[in-house]
């Protein structure tokens, strides 16, 4: 292999960037992620994940005066809140994906870039504009590592490396020492087989905690003097990609998930609901359900979860799971609700078929269609829709993420306080430490 090892473009225009350097649209599309961003750490941090990595950084010894989201009281250092935070950021799975690579860029790297913005008491808008750099090199690395190992290497392999970018751009690192950081993070990137977790779910799931800790770790190692040599994106035949930064925005394509599940259940989930509110049936009507869908769709688990990882990663679950209940959130998913008899029963009801004319559209597009029958013989079907928040939904922007946010943290954040942290995330001013802060306070208020 070849790399182009004299070249600083990437590094230099990760740390040159600016808030006023982004388009107006882009600027628009970055406060959209950082609120969606803060609904997966809200949420996260309620879930046994977070509470697996809070108790590791403890044990470890990590400690230092960083909160975290959802922990005020944490006390850790910048890798100790790099990892706690990765492991919430994904644990929920409500947070973005970008088709293409098959995996999450946000919460690959918001953990370890979260931390390091507050662990140098970062402006607001310097941290936005780190979101928005992540997601245009994180992106670029994905497609060229998966071109590169043709494989399918999920989140927390490219979580590295844009974590790597994010934390090292807010540490101020020079140009030559970032350039070590993303070495060391290309290099030692976790391997992450997704499909395996598709079919065999725990929370091994996406890989994000190790991504998260590999590109902390990655910084870290470079800042004490360990050196490295090459990245993918150094490779002349991925050069096309570091030349189109400034002028295409990945962050335009990305998707946004409404529901607290895998997005290859999303799309039968909506057609469900479309149904039931066209034709006016109700969960108890309901004989049989077939679903038709890509084949990554129908390779989810459909066994009867025993925790909220296993629900999250499953396709029968969340879909029964909307009929029963009209909707597939923390209070649907979290693993109190795993044994809900009427949503089990409903499990024992559903079918899923693979569709050519769906699998040839993947990964572009992912659709599927569903098929009802109910119990007084009427069948009815849907149309193949693709689910909603994708890059090409009309209803998507700000206020769609607004809301997604005032749904999904009910219950653990008050309407006032829900108010009080959106109209701070969507202003580019203050400091991070006031957000965190502002955003723990509005949740203990509700404990």
């Amino acid at each position: 292999m070849q790399f182009l090892v004299n070249d600083y473009s990437l590094e230099q225009y990760a740390l040159d960037l600016r808030w006023k350097d982004i388009p107006n649209r882009i600027q628009n599309r970055v406060l959209m992620c950082s609120i969606d961003l803060m609904t997966a750490l809200v949420l996260g941090s309620r879930s046994n994940q977070f509470e697996c990595g809070l108790k590791l950084a403890q044990s470890l010894g990590l400690r230092g005066e960083l909160p975290v989201v959802g922990e005020a009281n944490a006390g850790l250092n910048f890798l100790g809140a790099s990892i706690v935070m990765g492991h919430a950021s994904n644990s929920f799975d409500i947070d973005d994906g970008f088709n293409l690579i098959k995996g999450h860029p946000g919460a690959s790297f918001v953990g370890g870039t979260l931390a390091a913005a507050l662990d140098v008491d970062a402006d607001y808008e310097d941290y936005l504009v780190t979101l928005a750099i992540c997601y245009e090199v994180g992106i670029r690395w994905a497609l060229a590592m998966q071109k590169h190992y043709n494989y399918l290497h999920s989140t927390g392999s490219y979580g590295a490396f844009a974590t790597a970018l994010g934390a090292g751009k807010l540490r101020r690192l020079s140009a030559s020492q970032l350039k070590c950081a993303l070495s060391i993070a290309d290099f030692h990137a976790p391997m992450v087989p997704v499909m395996r977790a598709v079919e065999y779910p725990s929370m091994n799931k996406d890989g994000v905690p190790f991504g998260s800790l590999i590109g902390a770790m990655a910084v870290l190692e470079t800042y004490y003097g360990v050196t490295g040599a090459t990245h993918l994106l150094e490779c002349p035949e991925f050069r096309y990609l570091v030349d189109t930064l400034g002028q295409r925005y990945y962050i335009e394509e990305l998707y946004f998930k409404p529901y607290t599940c895998c997005r290859w259940a999303h799309q039968p989930i909506d057609a469900c609901l479309k149904l039931m509110a066209e034709c006016g049936f109700c969960c108890d009507d309901v004989e049989r359900v077939t679903v038709h869908t890509f084949r990554s769709a129908a390779a989810l688990s459909k066994k009867r979860p025993l925790d909220t990882d296993e629900a999250q990663y499953n396709i029968s679950f969340p879909v029964a799971c909307a009929l029963v209940h009209g909707d597939v959130g923390y209070e649907q998913i979290r693993d109190e609700a795993v044994k809900d008899e009427r949503v089990l029963d409903m499990m024992e009801r559903l079918s899923f078929v693979i569709d050519d004319d769906l699998e040839a559209l993947f990964p572009e597009k992912r659709k599927a269609w569903v098929e009802i029958k109910l119990k007084n013989g009427q069948m009815f079907c849907s149309e193949a829709v693709e689910a909603p928040g994708e890059s090409t939904d009309p209803r998507l922007g700000l206020e769609w993420v607004e809301n997604k946010f005032r749904r999904r943290t009910a219950g653990l954040i008050s309407a006032r306080g829900q108010n009080d942290i959106i109209g701070f995330l969507k202003e580019p001013t203050g400091s991070v430490k006031e957000m965190v802060l502002q955003i723990n306070k509005a949740m203990l208020e509700v404990e």
